[in-house]
This record gives C-alpha cells, structure tokens and sequence, in this order.
C-alpha cells in the first residue's frame, strides 16, 4: 500500500512536495515549533481531534464559555482541509475550464488551439489556495482567537475522566471524539506490494499519470475520474456494482455514466478484480467482467471503495466505549456514547460522511454536552434534514427520502420530474442534460426528498434543503418568485406541475360557472 501523507507523530510532519505552500500549511496547522501548553485543572470539554467535527465543537464550546482543549495528532483541519474537499474542488475547477474551453466552438469562440494543460500548475495551484484557506483551522487562531488550549499528539483515555496526550493528563468533564476516518485498504491480492494512491495522497502528485485507473465508483472516485480525465490522463473506472454512485437515482447514475463514456472515459461495470501485481514500470490489474478475464496496464491506481473510521488506539475499552471497527463509535440520537460522559461526532460516527454534515452534527454536540440538564434541551441528530452532493460535471445532489425509502416506510409518494432541457438558461448555458425531481407526500405538498442533476446541482439544492428544514411544501415554493433566466426555475417549474394537479375537474368547473356569471 502507498505511504500516507502524514507519517507518525514522532516524526516531523511532511507534506510532499515541501515547497513554500506546503511548508506555510504546516507552519499554520502543525506549526513545528509548536508547546503545548500546560493542562487546566479540569476541562469542561476535551475533544479528540481537529478536523471539521472537532473544530466546531471547539470553536462553539469556547465561544460559549466552556474551557475546551482540543488534541490534533497530524494537521489541523482534517481531510476537509488537507486531503478532501478543498483540494478536490480545486482540481475540479482547472478540469472544468478545460472543459468548457473544449466546448468553447459551440458557443461560436475559436481557441485557435490545442489546449495545453501544465498539470505541475494545476496542482501548484491547488497547494497555493489551500494553504490560503488554512488559517481558518489554525492552531494559532484556536489558541489566540477562541481561547482554546491546543495540543499535538496522539490521545488516549487514561481514566474515567482522563485523557492522555504528549504525557500531560487533560481532566475532563466531558469529553468528545471527532478522530474521523482514513480510506478503506484495498483487500485485493497483491495490493500489499502495489503502491496505490488514495485522496491521502493523489494531492501531492507533481507529475500527471498517463493512465490512470480508478478502482470505485462511489463519489470520490468519480469526481476524480473525471478530473484526471480532463487533465490529459486515460482513465479506466472500475465498479463492483451495477451502476455508478450506487445509492442515488437511477437516472442520475445514467447521466454520469453516459457523461464519462463521452468524455472517452472507460467506464466497466459489475467488475470483479482479482489480483493487481506490477510488471516492470507498469501496474497491472487483472479482473473479470461479463463473464470475461481482462487485464489492464496503468501507470497509478486510485482507491477510492469507502472509508473506516479511526477508533484504533484510543482505548476505548478502558473507559466503557462501545465501537465497531467498520461502523465506528456506536452513538445514540443524541450522539453520546455508552459512556454518558463520552460523545462523538462526524466521520468516527456518523452515517453522513460529508463537511456540512460534520458541522451540524457538532453544534448538536455542544447543546447536549455542555447545555442540557437531565435531557432537557437535547437535540436529535435524527432531526436534522441532510443534503450533499458529488461534484461531477454535471453534479448529482439529494436531500431527504429517495422514494423506494418512502414505500419501505409505507409512505405513498407523489413525484415531479423536470428536465433541464425545458428550462430557458440550462439551453443558453448549453447544460440542458440533468433534471430536477421532487417527491412528495401523496395527497399533500410536503416535499420527502429531491435529487437534482444540473452543473451547479450543490448551490441549487439548498432552496429545496430550506424549505424541508421550515415545513414549506411545494405550494411556498410556486409561490417564490424565481429570476429569469435560472435554471433554478426548473425548481418552479417542479412546484407548478404540484399545484396543477390541484385542479381538479371540480375547481374547474366551479371556476368556469364563476367566470361565465360575470360575463
């Protein structure tokens, strides 16, 4: 398996390459000179890493009065910051100009060109904007802006109300594990003696893969496929399941996959593969696929086949933890533990993988921690209404239900289907492939859940995500004024095909007699 980014914290942190933008991340988020400092009697609250989870938590404790310490073994700001989100979408970003100025001739612009992608540039870049984004997660910020005692090194529970880190004892009232989660290691043989890259460490290439193949096809890997794909690499996708993006729409899968296929992506579903091994400079990957043996030879491997949560070496046994190693901390609704001192919150926990997700789930930590007296007050992660979406070209978002879960709840679904190419501003943008699909309580306008494949699917979701979250249906949103041209009317649209159904052959009726009355 390839090496990590971060190696152990006994060790200097490196993040390759160590160019000025590396070296400033480092400086902001594990700064090399860095003291911790000396432990408070007793800590209203100690959490357990400082990615997104932990710093909220941290961030909303202190800020409300609590005395918080918060423990980082590597850097500051998690996966979302290092390794995830933000380094991600800045690929997609340079991979999307290239599309579009490939797409330049139908808009009636000549690029005169071919297009020349500086991948060393494209991934400079991503090094220069992230560190630009990392003082907001800083050590230095926690310390000196919301008055919380930041440590470095790895942390463990040492008693009942105890935990351990850099051999200083941190006293806890509460205490909060926001560890996170690490890729899932390839159990395939041979993959011990391949090195294979994972979002740990695809963001520190310097040098672009010719080929590339992409084991999973879950979101990680296709936003990423399509990235390399788009950056000048051959990319082949390799998916166990049926489709890609396995628990979202049907039709949405279709789109992406009809997407990838034309953007001359090799895309092979229902693969089973059987062993992965390196000949000379190549790596090989042997698999089968509708009955066949096939083998492929690619520069790098990207793994990309779910996450494991990070609950080793905490001992949790010792302070009455209950976890799984696949499924992580086991936490009730109100995310405590079997140890009602003890709660945990984000990747370590959670269902919802995501950022977002992670930040709301935190704030619900600090209510229940810190501000509820007997249960009162306690909030539900249960009631929270969860979007995400994938950040293909186009992006495929959800919300809520999906209606096969409705029908397993012995809920009767009504559903609205638009599709971009009924929309004024998706066909002047030329992104008329997508579509916009609520569902609805049958006999009512109560919205369940929504997917929306469109270009920019993440920005339009949240009106549907508010008025779930503020029990507006579909009536509120018809009568929203949307501007003209947005391929947010598809949204409009959606609501007025509800309201037509409310016309009943009555209403009609009864409006025609009024109407005829007055003439």
């Amino acid at each position: 398996m390839s090496q990590a980014v971060f190696p152990p914290t006994d060790q200097p942190i490196s993040v390759p390459p160590m160019d000025r933008y590396n070296q400033e991340l480092i400086e902001n988020l594990h700064p090399p000179d860095w003291s911790n400092p000396e432990p408070a009697p007793c800590y209203n609250l100690v959490v357990i890493g400082a990615g997104t989870a932990g710093l909220v938590t941290a961030a909303g404790a202190a800020l409300l009065g609590a005395k918080v310490a918060l423990v980082e073994k590597h850097l500051m700001g998690g996966d979302c910051t290092n390794v995830g989100c933000v380094p991600s979408k800045t690929m997609i970003r340079s991979a999307r100009l290239v599309a579009d100025i490939k797409q330049a001739g139908k808009f009636g612009i000549d690029t005169f060109r071919h297009i020349d992608v500086d991948f060393p540039a494209v991934m400079e870049r991503l090094r220069r904007i992230r560190t630009a984004i990392s003082p907001h997660d800083s050590a230095k910020r926690f310390q000196q802006e919301f008055g919380v005692d930041v440590f470095f090194g790895n942390a463990y529970f040492s008693g009942r109300d105890t935990v351990e880190v850099a051999n200083k004892t941190l006293r806890f009232k509460k205490a909060v594990i926001a560890t996170g989660s690490s890729p899932k290691k390839l159990s395939i043989s041979g993959s011990e003696e391949v090195q294979y890259l994972t979002n740990e460490n695809v963001f520190s290439l310097t040098r672009r893969p010719n080929r590339l193949a992409v084991i999973g096809g879950g979101y990680i890997g296709c936003e990423l496929a399509q990235t390399f794909r788009r950056l000048g690499s051959e990319v082949i996708v390799l998916q166990k399941g049926s489709q890609l993006l396995g628990r979202e729409d049907a039709d949405a899968a279709a789109i992406i996959q009809k997407t990838f296929v034309r953007e001359g992506i090799q895309l092979t579903l229902g693969a089973n593969i059987h062993k992965v091994e390196r000949q000379d400079a190549d790596k090989v990957i042997h698999y089968e696929a509708n009955g066949k043996d096939y083998q492929v030879h690619v520069d790098e491997i990207l793994v990309g086949v779910g996450r494991s949560p990070n609950v080793e070496d905490l001992h949790l046994d010792s302070v009455g933890v209950q976890y799984d190693k696949n499924k992580g901390v086991i936490v009730n609704d109100y995310l405590q533990t079997s140890n009602p001192r003890i709660y945990a919150v984000g990747d370590v926990c959670m269902e919802w993988k995501f950022t977002h997700a992670a930040d709301a789930a935190a704030r619900i930590v600090v209510q229940n921690a810190l501000f509820s007296v007997l249960g009162v007050g306690r909030k539900k992660l249960s009631s929270l209404i969860m979007p995400w979406c994938t950040y293909t070209d186009p992006e495929v978002a959800h919300v809520g239900m999906y209606p096969e879960e409705a029908k397993n709840k012995g809920i009767e679904v009504d559903n609205y289907y638009i599709t971009l190419n009924q929309v004024d501003r998706a066909i002047i943008d030329g992104e008329a492939e997508g579509f916009v699909k609520i569902h609805v309580k049958k006999g009512t306008d109560k919205i369940l859940g929504a997917t929306i494949v469109a270009r920019h699917a993440g920005e339009m979701m949240s009106e549907i995500t508010l008025a779930m979250t503020n029990n507006l249906g579909m009536r509120a949103i018809a009568k929203t004024i949307h501007p003209y041209p947005t391929q947010a009317e598809a949204i409009r649209k959606a609501a007025d095909a509800y309201n037509r159904t409310r016309l009943t052959p009555l209403v009609k009726k009864i409006a025609s007699s009024w109407l005829s009355w007055q003439r």
